[in-house]
């Protein structure tokens, strides 16, 4: 079982590097690894699970967060309509995004990174995905505002980039051009 121990924190070189195309089929240990991976958001979301194994909640995990620069993500969350978003993606890429931003008014925060960063993100508010699930099937998942934001998150993290990277230096509350707060 994943734990906390197993996530790698800021300054880790796996952080910053961009990570390789998982060859398909997978072998045992990247599926083995990729369903652990979706396992430990499950139990991070669980309170009596994330109590007793000292867990924090997470809504997404990238493979370099756990050392390993592989092109695999999860993600386990409920958009803010309810709609339920588990996955375990291979090679995921973003292949259309639109030009209207939306950014959380509360800010991004990252398993990797344990202090508070301030400011604001901005991201795509609509992109579609294409990737290959846990069953080898491929999946082309068009998602907007919450969802767009989480799953842009992690495909930052299979290419080196860290959340605060969009922020802006000099103002981190600037609201950007054409953008919308998401609550």
């Amino acid at each position: 079982m994943i734990t906390m121990k197993e996530i790698v924190r800021e300054g880790h070189p796996s952080l910053r590097k961009r990570s390789e195309e998982v060859q398909l089929p997978p072998t045992a240990e990247e599926k083995k690894i990729l369903k652990e991976m979706l396992e430990f958001l499950i139990n991070s979301q669980d309170d009596e699970i994330a109590a007793k194994c000292n867990l924090r909640p997470g809504v997404g995990l990238a493979a370099p967060q756990l050392g390993i620069n592989k092109r695999m993500m999860a993600v386990h969350f409920e958009d803010f309509d309810g709609k339920l978003y588990s996955y375990g993606l291979y090679n995921p890429k973003i292949v259309s995004h639109s030009v209207e931003l939306v950014y959380l008014q509360a800010g991004e925060g990252c398993l990797s990174v344990d202090r508070p960063v301030e400011g604001f993100v901005p991201r795509p508010a609509r992109i579609t995905v294409k990737a290959v699930d846990m069953d080898g099937n491929e999946v082309k998942l068009r998602l907007r505002n919450y969802a767009a934001i989480v799953f842009q998150h992690e495909i930052d993290h299979l290419n080196g980039i860290m959340f605060y990277d969009h922020i802006n230096k000099e103002n981190p509350f600037t609201i950007p051009d054409n953008s919308k707060a998401i609550e």
